[in-house]
């Protein structure tokens, strides 16, 4: 995919921005505009729609998503804790993204985008168990994910690698995986 012109990635920053502050519903394509000191015209020649400017958003992370699920299948054999490690990651620098996305699930159904995530999670818990997962299986990869999911926008002060440790080592517990080694000399709080 082309990176966007100049213009029209001042115009995705400010929708984006706005979206996450106030929904994408309450957040007018003239208030866009105004935010950026163009006219609603301008703005109508590089998104025709405020739709179109949620997609424009949210595609370049759906195509990385789907980047990444396929670099893991089409490994031999997928490491569970590095498979976590990298869906925290990119979980991670997707952070205002995701809020934005959680904030507005019926514009993204709408969009055709919950089916894909649903998809995903599915593909990712296959490949953490297999093509045909028991239950149990099944919703421990999916507390595992989405607890993953959520921390990387729950603890927004937490610094980043102590996030990802403490978040991992959870998605791996919930998964019944072995804790690293350093992670076993830790002492827990009684």
């Amino acid at each position: 995919m082309p990176r966007p012109s100049a213009t029209k990635q001042r115009i995705l920053d400010v929708a984006r921005e706005l979206f996450v502050q106030q929904g994408v519903q309450r957040t007018s394509l003239q208030e866009i505009a105004h935010r950026l000191g163009i006219t609603k015209p301008a703005l109508y020649y590089h998104f025709s729609s405020r739709e179109e400017l949620v997609r424009s958003i949210v595609q370049p992370i759906l195509d990385e998503e789907e980047a990444f699920l396929a670099r893991l299948e089409a490994l031999d054999e997928v490491e569970p804790r590095a498979l976590l490690e990298g869906y925290f990651d990119f979980h991670y620098r997707h952070r205002s993204e995701m809020v934005l996305m959680l904030g507005e699930l019926t514009t993204l159904a709408d969009l055709g985008l919950i089916d894909r995530v649903m998809d995903w999670r599915g593909r990712l818990a296959g490949l953490l168990h297999g093509p045909e997962p028991t239950l149990e299986q099944a919703t421990r990869a999916a507390i595992a994910l989405g607890g993953l999911q959520d921390c990387t926008i729950q603890f927004p002060d937490v610094p980043e690698d102590e996030l990802r440790r403490a978040a991992v080592d959870g998605a791996c517990a919930a998964l019944g995986i072995e804790p690293r080694p350093e992670a076993q000399g830790r002492e827990r709080p009684d």
